[in-house]
């Protein structure tokens, strides 16, 4: 760990259980709960809570486990911004729309979280599944795969899904797909080195409006800021890229930022202990095993460059295993604490204690 940092990375929780590597952590947006999932094929789910006593460490318990029933690795999951709805991605090709017996309650008598059931299985894409995600209104799902499409689904009542568009605008692999935090804009990364930007035109339905080059390797990570106003790419050459929104259509590259020595897989944007002048904490991590934790600033009048202060970093995380995932809990109460998932097959949840 680098100790001429401000901040220090704290391992507050060690979760084992999956018996293969772990590809993604997703923290439900309403509820006290963090989902991972495998190559073992399932969904693990555990609750937090902070205890009693005055003691200000979060206590995390396994409350559990989706079967799934897919047939390959599910390499991503997302919760629909109800907290009640969570979708996996899987190596199938298939996704899996899955809710809770009794949506009522996010526990049942013994503890446990209640049985969750599939409702709905998307088909359509021709090969694995990447990754998952729900726009912020909840009613837009987006899909993307190795098959080189993104696909978006109207999420309908009763668990019903229709399919809006079929984009194919990459050359290759997709490998990441981000909703805007407010606004139905979907980003794309890829295996072709870009990133595409998506709107809903009510004339031509769903098309790219924007490309994104400057990478010169396999994208494989977006994030956007809390306020929407930046989006970051994460890429296989080394570096982070951050683009700002400088009219309604148009993304100026305005920031790069370097720090690991491998392939960054995983980028996540949260709001962290912030300014006035403050964007948020993005943290970064990959195939090198390091966590990098950096501020990210702008001007009082916007109008100056960005600034980037590395806060945290910490190396081997994961022992020597490449880290899959990161994510900041997106609760206000805990804007300190993300969670990241490895091929150890471990998810670990960290804090960020500044001095």
């Amino acid at each position: 760990m680098d100790v001429d940092l401000p901040c220090k990375l704290e391992l507050i929780a060690d979760l084992q259980g999956h018996d293969e590597r772990a590809w993604q952590v997703a923290w439900n947006p309403i509820k006290p709960l963090l989902a991972s999932c495998s190559a073992d094929k399932s969904v693990r789910l555990y609750s937090y809570r902070a205890p009693d006593h005055g003691c200000d460490t979060v206590a995390f318990s396994h409350v559990g486990t989706i079967p799934t029933g897919h047939t390959k690795a599910v390499r991503s999951i997302a919760w629909a911004p109800s907290g009640n709805t969570l979708a996996t991605g899987s190596f199938d090709s298939n996704i899996g729309i899955w809710e809770r017996e009794d949506a009522s309650d996010s526990e049942d008598a013994r503890g446990k979280v209640a049985d969750w059931e599939c409702v709905t299985l998307l088909e359509g894409h021709e090969t694995e599944c990447k990754s998952v995600g729900y726009s912020s209104s909840g009613t837009l799902l987006a899909t993307c795969s190795r098959d080189k499409t993104v696909w978006i689904w109207e999420v309908k009542p009763d668990a019903d899904f229709e399919c809006m568009g079929v984009l194919m605008e990459h050359s290759q692999d997709v490998k990441c797909v981000a909703w805007h935090p407010s606004e139905e804009i979907l980003a794309s990364a890829s295996y072709d080195d870009t990133i595409k930007l998506y709107i809903d035109d009510p004339s031509e339905d769903w098309y790219c409006f924007s490309t994104l080059p400057g990478h010169k390797s396999t994208v494989w990570s977006l994030a956007w800021s809390p306020r929407g106003s930046y989006l970051a790419s994460s890429s296989d050459d080394l570096t982070i890229r951050i683009w700002k929104r400088v009219d309604e259509h148009t993304w100026k590259f305005v920031l790069e930022l370097k720090g690991h020595e491998r392939s960054i897989y995983s980028i996540s944007w949260g709001a962290g202990r912030a300014t006035s002048e403050s964007l948020g904490w993005l943290t970064t991590t990959g195939g090198d095993g390091k966590i990098n934790v950096w501020e990210i600033n702008e001007s009082p009048s916007s109008k100056g460059p960005l600034a980037a202060k590395l806060l945290a970093s910490t190396s081997g995380a994961h022992d020597v295993n490449d880290i899959n995932s990161v994510s900041w809990c997106p609760r206000p109460d805990h804007a300190d604490m993300f969670a990241t998932a490895g091929d150890d097959g471990v998810v670990k949840v960290w804090r960020v204690v500044c001095q």
